[in-house]
């Protein structure tokens, strides 16, 4: 099975156009080497000869990202659950591995928590489980495909998701382009009005903006495009979102950046002082007060949503990684 309308020629043209553009920002040429490496349980993501991720596709209730490094190889995303023992880390929320993507309601089913309702370590819950790598591609960009199936607690197919995912760097950051092509193959799909979504990742406790949930040494800062603050960028609207903090005496950070053309754009967004953040284009209800239902959005069968997101792993704060710059270079010259 081929991911449907994500390998044009077109597309890889516009890559290449977006990184040289991104490197212009930093002075510099994109000359990484980005190598993808297949293995049994995961995609290993290294550049130039340096740990960058991981794609982990087996033992957990959905593929995740983990871990993610900065240019200088600095950990950003929290390593609990995947990798225990961890000084200052919470353990909460044990479905907050690293990086992610589900919704706690689809069709009624939990994929965000499917444990969270008294199921054990080694009981069926709704899960996305990974079928195949499609392309899996090594240069100057890292190109990743893969197909993987949202199936209930039953076993029974929800929806199909194809995955493509674009890894590069320059002198100043290291960046993944994300599309997810849901397809509605097995009957309609609604992706229902919670906050309790959708893509998401977890930082590790030195870019929280304070110290909660068990953790300890937060020293940052969460700041949205609209120059909302820490607490007050939960539930709002807004084109991108960052966390930074200080590691080792450097500060570094995470940008997550949603497409113009990704559905109700700009999107909300399930931004905790905690460390978590997801964009959520679905839960207005609990993002606004509006009526329950009001984010409820359907798929139709045999139709697709495509959702487009962009991330970024850099040194310094958000102004100092120009996120807005990248927001706009990637906004006006298309996706990956």
């Amino acid at each position: 099975m081929r991911a449907r309308g994500m390998e044009s020629r077109g597309m890889a043209s516009g890559v290449a156009a977006l990184l040289m553009a991104l490197a212009s920002l930093a002075g510099t040429p994109a000359a990484a080497e980005v190598a993808l490496e297949q293995r049994d349980d995961r995609v290993a993501v290294t550049i130039d000869g340096e740990e960058f991720t991981n794609y982990l596709f087996t033992g957990h209730d959905k593929p995740i990202l983990f871990p993610l490094r900065s240019p200088r190889g600095i950990p950003l995303t929290r390593s609990w659950p995947v990798e225990k023992g961890v000084e200052g880390e919470p353990e909460d929320h044990p479905h907050h591995e690293s990086l992610w993507f589900t919704h706690g309601s689809v069709n009624g089913h939990d994929f965000w928590a499917p444990r969270a309702h008294g199921a054990g370590p080694d009981d069926p819950v709704p899960h996305v489980e990974h079928l195949s790598v499609e392309r899996c591609e090594s240069g100057q960009s890292g190109v990743l495909l893969t197909t993987s199936r949202w199936v209930d607690a039953a076993g029974k197919p929800v929806l199909t998701e194809h995955r493509r995912m674009v890894f590069s760097a320059d002198a100043e950051a290291r960046s993944i382009f994300v599309t997810l092509e849901l397809v509605a193959d097995a009957g309609p799909v609604t992706f229902g009005d919670t906050k309790e979504g959708s893509f998401a990742f977890r930082v590790r406790p030195a870019l929280q903006p304070n110290d909660s949930n068990g953790s300890q040494g937060a020293s940052g800062r969460l700041v949205n495009s609209e120059g909302l603050v820490d607490f007050a960028a939960w539930g709002k609207r807004a084109r991108w979102v960052d966390y930074s903090g200080v590691v080792d005496g450097a500060t570094v950070g995470i940008a997550l950046l949603d497409h113009p053309a990704n559905l109700r754009h700009p999107t909300w967004w399930h931004a905790r002082e905690y460390g978590l953040c997801g964009a959520n284009p679905f839960g207005i209800h609990d993002f606004t007060g509006a009526p329950e239902g009001s984010g409820d959005h359907t798929i139709p069968a045999g139709d697709k949503l495509v959702l487009r997101y962009l991330l970024i792993f850099h040194e310094g704060d958000a102004t100092a990684a120009g996120i807005d710059d990248r927001w706009k270079l990637w906004a006006e010259g298309g996706h990956p």
